[in-house]
């Protein structure tokens, strides 16, 4: 699997992975058919990976079928034991494992060292909790009687990961799945293969039994379909679109299997009169052209009042400057993942400005000799109900909306098919407690990004952003991956 080859860009380097496999039942499987170019780079060859087939998929449920009651019958703390020594293989490999993200990703190499080291962090988190008490001890109405619960794992889960945090992602939804005691069937995004090879790998070296995690290269259509409709499936966490994710929704449904979906944002800031315009500018700029926009809780529209608007637009446009496209390897804002996704963002830029909108930095025109370099984009004058107010882009473009006040600001906040996170700029204590308070999304923040989260703590959104059933990250993680049980003993 493993073999090493020159690397002939202008980074050259040693690779010893540059091929991801299919990981079934312990064994590397699958030819590569399927090439990744460097979205900085035309021509440059990120990875190979297999195309999955519906038999590959029935071949690793089969596994994890097989290998998930010895697995959940190990002690939680040596399945803990595991996790802690993946995520400590992550830290040991994390600049290898971080230039290939940027190669096949695009973000900028800060960035994927601390992706990097966000799943090594989320790997030895749940390790941890595996010599945490999962049930309770409750007093009976009964005499001589004592009740306790228990949590038991689903059994086998699937797991649906996006390419934006292409290790980060899959090693949140993994490691409570696995510290629970369920196996796992991965699929992780076509653009970025190596990134959940990586993981793979750490956690096979780091003693995971075979068949306990396995990974399934390939398209959505078939490797993700037949995933969802499988019945040994028990569960699946998927993150990626909200029309992708609502039809795996109806299909897991139709079966009463449990599913979480973490979808879409529009996400939107509030910059009141009293805040620093300079400030604020920066936890704009920061949650809507970091990691290139490329977030579903980047900033992508903003409200801002009356007497901070000069100042706060003339703020921003200096902080977009600042975020030049470039090569992930030498700039502040990495490449656009795919032609697709350049092409929607000028599509959209273009599209306003002919809406009547006025361009205040950025452009849409530019080529792609150079890679799909999208530079940062202000919007402003547009109407509330144009489409790069209401619609998902995905890419650093941020539309600036004036508000008479804050009532009328937090009611356009509110008015949005998503709900993911919402953030507001104010030095005022009661504008920022109503704010938390009224605000409807899941995430809240305050005078911080919209973009980014401690690992520690609850993860998702309402409306169309989230099944807003189970949360994601933190100990409420393994919510989803358990069932309850409740159990008498009398003396």
């Amino acid at each position: 699997m493993t073999s090493t080859i020159t690397d002939h860009s202008t980074n050259s380097t040693e690779r010893d992975l540059i091929t991801a496999r299919h990981l079934i039942n312990g064994e590397w499987l699958g030819g590569a058919d399927t090439e990744r170019m460097n979205p900085a780079r035309p021509g440059e060859l990120a990875a190979l990976s297999p195309s999955g087939t519906a038999a590959d998929v029935d071949a690793a449920i089969t596994a994890a079928t097989a290998a998930q009651p010895a697995w959940a019958a190990l002690p939680a703390p040596s399945r803990g034991a595991i996790l802690m020594a993946a995520g400590n293989l992550l830290l040991d490999r994390q600049a290898a494992i971080a230039e290939d993200l940027v190669r096949e990703e695009g973000k900028t190499l800060a960035e994927a060292k601390g992706e990097v080291k966000r799943a090594a962090d989320v790997l030895r988190f749940f390790g941890s909790l595996g010599w945490a008490a999962t049930g309770e001890v409750l007093p009976s109405g009964l005499p001589d009687t004592t009740i306790t619960t228990r949590r038991e794992p689903l059994g086998v889960v699937g797991l649906i990961t996006p390419w934006n945090f292409p290790i980060a992602i899959p090693a949140w939804k993994a490691a409570p799945a696995l510290i629970s005691g369920n196996a796992v069937v991965i699929k992780p995004a076509e653009l970025t293969p190596l990134s959940a090879t990586h993981l793979a790998r750490a956690l096979q070296d780091a003693g995971l039994p075979a068949g306990v995690f396995n990974v399934v290269h390939g398209k959505g259509r078939v490797v993700g379909d037949v995933l969802a409709r499988d019945p040994r499936i028990a569960g699946m966490s998927f993150t990626g679109s909200t029309n992708v994710g609502l039809g795996l929704q109806e299909i897991l449904n139709a079966r009463r299997a449990r599913v979480q979906l973490e979808m879409g944002g529009k996400n939107g800031v509030l910059v009141l009169d009293d805040a620093d315009p300079r400030k604020a500018a920066q936890v704009v700029a920061a949650g809507a052209f970091g990691l290139t926009g490329q977030a579903c809780t980047a900033t992508s529209r903003v409200y801002v009042t009356p007497g901070i608007r000069a100042a706060f637009l003339a703020a921003l446009t200096e902080e977009a400057a600042q975020y030049t496209a470039g090569d992930g390897f030498d700039a502040k804002m990495g490449a656009v993942v795919s032609s697709q996704q350049f092409e929607q963002n000028q599509a959209a830029v273009r599209t306003a400005v002919e809406r009547g909108a006025t361009l205040l930095h950025g452009e849409y025109d530019g080529g792609t000799d150079a890679g799909f370099r999208f530079p940062a984009a202000i919007l402003t004058d547009l109407p509330f109900d144009d489409a790069a107010v209401t619609e998902e882009i995905f890419g650093p473009v941020v539309a600036v909306l004036e508000v008479p006040d804050y009532e009328a600001g937090l009611a356009a906040i509110n008015d949005s098919r998503y709900g993911l996170t919402a953030g507001i700029c104010t030095d005022s204590l009661a504008f920022s407690t109503d704010f938390a308070a009224r605000a409807q999304a899941g995430v809240i923040k305050v005078n911080r990004p919209t973009a980014g989260l401690d690992l520690n703590v609850p993860f998702g959104g309402v409306k169309d952003s989230s099944t807003n059933t189970f949360r994601e990250q933190g100990k409420s993680a393994l919510d989803f991956f358990t069932w309850g049980k409740t159990v008498y003993t009398g003396v």
